[in-house]
């Protein structure tokens, strides 16, 4: 593996942006057309009985494994928000054997469920895939515990991915991925800013991002247009990274 192609998206638990259509085929097959190696996910859902018993074309299995098929033969999922009719969170998917996978609890008040899924992909790269809370004091505690969660598990000298939607409307949690933690992002790097990824239907807000470490970003692109700003609220983001250090 010399070159590895990162998807990262959320699918709004399969829904469109205004929740009134149920669109996971499409989401499934926009998602293979990306032929990306490694994808991070954002709102899968691992159940919900409300929406099993609502709609005809509701899957059995969870999100993340019919979205994985035969495409992504390794997946691993955490699950952040658990209510009474089911529960959903992250999810990352890869062509490369996953060799270990835990999910952290980050969620900060009972309303705002987290979690930071942290996996090891043969031949021992890091991902980690998150999606941060909606207020700023929030999302900088959580910046603090990924913080944590790194220095405790992952080696100084191991590749690192961390892609996601961070919420990060105002900016200011990409200084300290820059500053704290000396990770570049694949957009800037790639195309000199960071990518508008949401609302879908007219990006506005930078929210999406992959950010890495002992890689180079060939090419980052924002996937817009159609079929992706009918799919979900937010707009997916791809990159191609080359891995530049020996492991």
């Amino acid at each position: 593996m010399t070159v590895i192609r990162v998807l990262s998206y959320n699918v709004h638990k399969g829904f469109c942006s205004a929740n009134r259509q149920y669109l996971l085929d499409q989401i499934r097959e926009s998602i293979r057309s990306v032929d990306a190696e490694l994808v991070f996910l954002q709102e899968v859902v691992g159940e919900n009985s409300q929406h099993a018993a609502q709609l005809d074309d509701w899957i059995d299995e969870g999100q993340f494994e019919y979205l994985a098929d035969t495409v992504w033969p390794h997946f691993a999922y955490g699950k952040n928000a658990v209510y009474d009719h089911g529960h959903h969170g992250n999810a990352i998917l890869s062509k490369y054997p996953i060799i270990s996978s835990e999910n952290i609890d980050i969620s900060l008040y009972k309303r705002s469920q987290r979690g930071l899924l942290l996996s090891v992909i043969e031949p021992g790269i890091y991902v980690i895939c998150v999606h941060m809370g909606l207020l700023g004091w929030e999302r900088h505690q959580q910046f603090n515990l990924l913080t944590k969660l790194i220095r405790e598990k992952v080696p100084l000298d191991a590749p690192l991915i961390i892609a996601g939607d961070f919420n990060d409307w105002s900016g200011a949690l990409h200084l300290r991925f820059k500053h704290g933690l000396k990770l570049r992002e694949a957009s800037l790097q790639a195309n000199g800013k960071l990518a508008k990824t949401f609302p879908a239907k007219r990006p506005m807000l930078r929210l999406d991002r992959i950010y890495f470490r002992g890689f180079q970003a060939l090419s980052a692109k924002r996937l817009s247009g159609e079929p992706w700003r009918s799919l979900s609220d937010h707009c997916g983001l791809y990159a191609e990274l080359k891995l530049h250090l020996p492991i």
